[in-house]
């Protein structure tokens, strides 16, 4: 007869090691955020940090309240997409696992 206690030791072990590797991929991933049909850009990891902007021509003499929206924007649908991202990862890891509703793992 197995150890119960050791059992769940050993399966939060795993949890943990998986919780690590998940992190990791999510961390090295990027989205891409766009806005204006595509005429700005942000490239973004998985830690939320923007690595690239790209701004149509078409835009630098423009309105610059117009092209400050368009960035915020872009930034927004990024971290929107990295949150979902997030989401769909951490699901993959906590199926089956009686976790109260709203329950956020530590990241």
């Amino acid at each position: 007869m197995k150890n119960p206690l050791g059992n769940l030791m050993q399966q939060a072990q795993k949890m943990q090691e998986d919780l690590k590797k998940i992190q990791e991929e999510i961390a090295a991933m990027q989205v891409q955020g766009e806005s204006g049909g595509g005429l700005v850009t942000i490239v973004m990891t998985g830690k939320r940090e923007a690595r690239k902007v790209t701004i149509d021509d078409s835009l630098l003499g423009e309105d610059k309240d117009m092209l400050e929206d368009l960035v915020a924007a872009a930034i927004n649908d990024a971290v929107n997409k990295v949150a979902k991202m997030k989401k769909e990862k951490m699901s993959a890891l906590t199926a089956g696992m009686p976790l109260p509703p709203g329950f956020q793992m530590p990241f």
